[in-house]
């Protein structure tokens, strides 16, 4: 078993530099902080620390011991946060953002109940289609579609999201269904934000320029003038499934439809998150799976 006595003090006294800050640090004595220190050492064997009137360093082998030592008590103090927060109620100010019309239709409904059955949260959910940095910008959650691009948060999987072409039966009539991606160049096509439409040919991903009739960077506006018989879309799941559903649109080569996409919840790489992240995640995973 590993003794861990003055381990607590050596550490304090390594990163303060003074025995009498590592006793204030640690709500000791002076006196108390250097006895266990001189123990330490009687049991390493070895002189760890360098003592003046005027300032404490680390000798070599201090140094090498509080590289070791530090990193331990940091996971030490970590998993107390860890048991001190499961049973500590969410409470306070969360910061969070999500995309614009995603945030509006599938992620406010879910915050909306947390908040109502947690009056004790304040939540600030900012919707934006810009990408946020989360700790520059002080938010604790955020919410990102599709494949991620930075891997240095944390993530966690909330469900998928299905992209999907459709045009609306006049149209279809008027113009023919396309079967085949080169067919679409001889049909009015409505373009959002990006110039190119995402494919799966042989079950391989393809990004394919297609030229617009129409464009706009709303989706609303894109499946609006769909729905009005300006062309053919290609929008995610949320936008288009109540209208597939209705008959409204009808679905356009499927065969090329691409493999779902993440739908995330990603936060900052800290140690352990917080209860009231937790809630709001394990909320959000319920709710959208």
């Amino acid at each position: 078993m590993a003794n861990w006595e003055g381990i607590n003090e050596f550490v304090a006294v390594a990163e303060l530099q003074s025995f009498s800050a590592a006793a204030k640090r640690l709500g000791l004595s002076t006196a108390q902080v250097s006895r266990q220190v001189v123990k330490l050492e009687n049991r390493l064997g070895s002189k760890l620390l360098n003592r003046t009137t005027r300032v404490v360093a680390l000798t070599d082998t201090g140094e090498t011991f509080y590289r070791h030592c530090q990193p331990i008590l940091e996971e030490l103090n970590a998993a107390e946060r860890v048991i001190t927060d499961l049973q500590a109620k969410p409470t306070g100010k969360l910061m969070m953002t999500a995309p614009v019309t995603y945030g509006e239709r599938i992620i406010a409904p879910v915050i909306n109940d947390i908040a109502k059955a947690h009056p004790e949260l304040e939540i600030h959910l900012h919707l934006t289609n810009q990408l946020v940095d989360l700790i520059h910008d002080g938010y604790d959650l955020a919410i990102r579609l599709g494949t991620l691009e930075d891997s240095s948060y944390i993530a966690r999987r909330l469900s998928s999201r299905a992209w999907h072409m459709a045009a609306s039966p006049d149209y279809l009539a008027r113009f023919g269904t396309p079967h085949s991606i080169s067919e679409l160049a001889r049909h009015q096509c409505i373009l959002g934000t990006s110039d190119s439409w995402k494919f799966s040919r042989q079950g391989k991903p393809e990004l394919v320029r297609v030229k617009a009739r129409m464009r706009c960077n709303s989706g609303v506006a894109v499946i609006d003038a769909a729905l009005k018989g300006l062309g053919i879309a290609q929008l995610p799941d949320y936008y288009v499934n109540p209208y597939l559903d209705s008959g409204e649109l009808v679905e356009v080569m499927p065969g090329y439809q691409i493999a779902d996409e993440g739908i995330w919840a990603i936060y900052p790489s800290t140690r352990h998150l917080s209860p009231k992240v937790r809630l709001v995640i394990d909320a959000l995973v319920e709710a959208l799976q």
